[in-house]
């Protein structure tokens, strides 16, 4: 034991594994007969696959404060989401390299008979942390322990090489190169890849790169903006094509976004990549970072982002994107009201976001509402050269040239002045402004709920798309509420 004292009920918990024989080294299960590499990989293409490091140790501290009652909650909760593979990362450093510590093998032994007891297949990801590119014999010798193991046991699906490999960086290229065959040799019908997030462009300079040496199918990382997913996801998939392609990372942390931001983000990824023909999305990470989770050694720990992609809150509650990402497991479309289009979600819970906010900011309000209890108020607004301060969501099916697009939204003044109308906005793929297609205006001074609408088609080359509830030179006050986009 690491020396800390544990509860009564923790303690119960961990005599339960131990006569389960969850927490002994457990012998890789027998050859699944139909677990060759082509079904291997088939269920790759599917894998509902969850990002994993416990809340209270992330990274590396996952295996040197190893909690396996922690993991087994954990696993529990993922598996209740949809998930039926997890991704685990493997550190030489921490593991022992080139020969691998007996005692961190037989915890990785754990790690995989937990997320088996819980009908997860596990994913293990090698080489993060790691820059010893000259040594490719030693690497193929530590991988191969790691990989041997597991060559024949069908719960584990698949092992990424290398996490995030820059496809520029000539040593680290040779060095994959000599290691894929290292690797195959040891185990032949493992699916191997190697994850990128260097955008399509580096997706397609690594297949080009290991074209002798070729992986089974490429780990693509999303964090770019979700309203143009669709646009770079089929141009990552274009760029590996036949070869399979899943997105191995994404997410929207909520340390300077909502939990509603994060909810709508994952639902346009899932449904952009789902457009796109790639069945596999991972979302990271299962649960947010406690202070001190994250090794201080590790570059990461220092930035707060980091610590808050998770769909779960480090007290275990809920955030709006586990149900998104449940939905999408689940194969349900994600309902629109993750977009919050009625006002009446929790104002902390928001994906709309302002924008051009210095010359007026929509308040979120119970004082007036034209259906249930809130809507949003402009007052006392400005006006840039750029345009007018504005409230703005953008749908979660994505966009493709020719789609026709209307919007409507309900609208009340009082001693209104100034511009208040919706608009359509359109951007390519690369985020830049096309045009915009604009209702009428509300009439100025005092009016009643008034309704707003706007039709729009997407125009060539759109591949982004939002909604502007706009309100600028007003010195008076504008209400908006019950908006429709479809």
């Amino acid at each position: 034991m690491t020396g800390r004292r544990i509860s009564k009920s923790r303690a119960v918990a961990l005599t339960c594994l131990l006569a389960a024989g969850v927490l002994a080294p457990s012998a890789p299960a027998a050859a699944d007969p139909g677990a060759g590499l082509a079904d291997r990989l088939a269920a790759v293409r599917t894998a509902r696959t969850i990002n994993y490091y416990p809340s209270d140790a992330g990274w590396s501290a996952m295996w040197t404060r190893f909690d396996p009652v922690r993991v087994d909650d954990d696993l529990a909760r993922a598996a209740e989401l949809g998930a039926n593979n997890v991704r685990v990362v493997v550190f030489p450093r921490v593991f022992g390299f080139p020969e691998p510590d007996p005692d961190y093998l037989a915890k990785l032994d754990k790690f995989v008979s937990i997320a088996d007891s819980h009908g997860m297949t596990v994913k293990l990801t090698l080489f993060d942390w790691w820059s010893a590119y000259k040594n490719a014999r030693g690497s193929a010798t530590w991988a191969n322990a790691v990989i041997g193991r597991y060559a024949d046991d069908p719960r584990v699906l698949t092992v990424e090489l290398k996490n995030e490999l820059a496809p520029d960086d000539e040593p680290a290229v040779r060095w994959v190169r000599r290691l894929i065959p290292a690797v195959r040799e040891t185990a032949p019908d493992m699916p191997l890849t190697v994850s990128v997030n260097s955008g399509p462009g580096g997706l397609a300079r690594l297949k080009e790169e290991l074209a002798d040496t070729p992986l089974d199918y490429y780990d693509y990382h999303f964090y770019g903006p979700s309203e143009q997913a669709l646009a770079e996801i089929e141009e990552a998939r274009a760029a590996v094509a036949p070869d399979p392609v899943v997105i191995g990372e994404t997410g929207l942390s909520t340390a300077a976004s909502s939990p509603g931001e994060q909810a709508a983000y994952l639902a346009r990824v899932f449904r952009a990549a789902a457009t796109a023909g790639v069945e596999s999305v991972a979302p990271w990470t299962l649960t947010d970072f406690a202070d001190g989770a994250i090794p201080s050694n590790a570059a990461v720990s220092l930035m707060p982002a980091q610590y808050r992609y998770g769909l779960f809150r480090t007290d275990g509650t809920p955030k709006p994107a586990a149900a998104v990402v449940r939905a999408a497991w689940s194969g349900i479309d994600t309902a629109a009201d993750v977009l919050d289009l009625s006002f009446e979600a929790d104002p902390a819970d928001s994906p709309w976001r302002d924008n051009l906010p210095g010359y007026g900011v929509a308040e979120p309000t119970d004082e007036i509402a034209h259906d249930g209890v809130r809507s949003v108020r402009f007052s006392g607004t400005g006006r840039d050269r750029r345009g007018l301060p504005s409230l703005r969501i953008s749908p979660i099916t994505p966009i493709q040239s020719g789609q026709f697009w209307r919007a409507t939204a309900w609208a009340r003044g009082e001693d209104a002045t100034g511009t208040t109308e919706i608009a359509l906005s359109w951007f390519d793929a690369e985020g830049h402004w096309i045009g915009q297609d604009v209702s009428d205006r509300l009439p100025g001074g005092t009016t009643d709920w008034t309704r707003l609408s706007v039709i729009g088609v997407a125009p060539p080359g759109a591949a982004g798309l939002q909604l502007h509830l706009k309100s600028g030179d007003n010195a008076g006050t504008v209400w908006y509420d019950d908006v429709t986009l479809d």
